[in-house]
């Protein structure tokens, strides 16, 4: 038994901090709802990738299907809001507990977060979200976070007015926000994906223009005759697609004007204001046009100084993104400027494309934010 000097502090009440934030999301408009902690796992998987298995608290129905305790709570959010057709726009706020593996942390752990479905005012309706997550710091104590902003659409812009093949494309939008465009780049401006012949670079140049369907079946086929079902926690079906991948990058090289382009894009960093005047600047000495995309992010920060918001305390970075491909414009993380708990206070962004890709007949405009309400109160009543 540990001794009472080495036992835990006992934890805190903080329902009354919890109760404030949900009377700020009703008094906002946003409709709280609860969805199931028990949900289909195929949806996070299709969505978030199979790399979040690992993390995942699994189990299986009596029918087979194999169900999860919720490990977030905008997609369950989101199959709630269609379940029960809830007419558009939609402001919907949760607060529970959801489950993943963490290491250095508890399982099951809290959120509140908010989502807006439906409006067609994007900008306008980023700065709102992003504007009620910093009021969610300041009920917890923390009146002025750290503001970290990234745009996913912008990248996006760049990516399209580039003369780079569909599958580089794809690629980068992957691994956007994942820590890997650096290792892109230096492979696309060397034209192979490994800079160099590969063991199985035979193999890759016979696949490579073949017919996508017969190529993969012929790979799944292959592997599971080696007997081969998981490597590194990926299926025999991602495996081969990952296989096709690799044939189709093959030879799909990138000029190196290209690569110092997009280069020169992911170091920019700054207020926006600053921001914007180094992009447009790149855009013009580049030759290529994403007007429209940086139309979107001078409105919103328009809309945020409307708000107001300091934009000088907004700090704005091209390589910032979101390791999910659901989301398709602004990004953003609101930090302790103390440095007193690890990981973000407030996290979230737009992600015009999770309705259709649930089941939705059209894409529907979308954005929200996560609050780790426990780290938030860790910090409550400290500054």
């Amino acid at each position: 038994m540990p001794t009472e000097a080495q036992s835990p502090p006992p934890p805190r009440d903080t329902s009354a901090l919890d109760d404030a934030l949900m009377a700020r999301f009703a008094a906002a408009g946003f409709l709280r709802l609860d969805p199931p902690i028990l949900q289909p796992a195929d949806a996070f998987l299709d969505l978030s990738g199979e790399s979040i298995r690992r993390r995942m608290f699994l189990t299986t129905g009596e029918d087979g299907q194999e169900l999860c305790l919720r490990p977030d709570l905008t997609i369950p959010i989101a199959r709630e809001v269609g379940r029960l057709r809830l007419p558009l726009p939609a402001a919907v706020s949760y607060l529970g507990p959801v489950f993943r593996f963490r290491s250095g942390g508890p399982g099951e752990f809290r959120q509140a977060g908010v989502e807006s479905f439906g409006r067609a005012d994007r900008e306008a309706a980023d700065a709102d979200i992003l504007a009620l997550a910093l009021e969610t710091c300041a009920i917890y104590g923390v009146p002025e976070p750290e503001i970290l902003i990234g745009d996913v659409g912008l990248f996006a812009a760049v990516l399209e007015a580039l003369p780079l093949a569909p599958v580089w494309r794809r690629r980068l939008m992957k691994d956007f926000g994942q820590g890997r465009l650096d290792e892109d780049l230096e492979k696309l401006s060397e034209g192979a994906p490994n800079g160099t012949a590969t063991a199985h670079a035979g193999v890759l140049s016979a696949l490579a223009g073949s017919d996508p369907g017969a190529a993969r079946a012929l790979i799944t086929d292959l592997l599971s005759i080696a007997g081969i079902t998981t490597v590194g926690g990926r299926t025999v079906s991602e495996i081969a697609a990952r296989f096709l991948e690799q044939a189709a990058l093959e030879g799909n090289g990138l000029s190196s004007d290209a690569a110092i382009v997009l280069s020169r894009y992911l170091a920019i960093t700054g207020e926006p204001g600053t921001a914007a005047e180094e992009m447009r600047d790149l855009a013009r000495e580049a030759g290529i046009d994403i007007n429209a995309a940086l139309a979107a992010f001078e409105a919103r920060a328009g809309f945020l100084a409307a708000r107001g918001v300091n934009l000088s305390d907004v700090h704005f970075s091209a390589a910032f993104g979101r390791p999910l491909d659901y989301y398709s414009g602004m990004v953003f993380e609101l930090g302790d400027p103390d440095g007193r708990v690890e990981g973000p206070l407030v996290a979230g962004g737009r992600y015009d494309p999770l309705l259709s890709r649930l089941g939705a007949s059209a894409v529907v405009p979308a954005v929200g934010f996560a609050a780790w309400v426990e780290r938030l109160a860790l910090l409550e009543g400290q500054s």
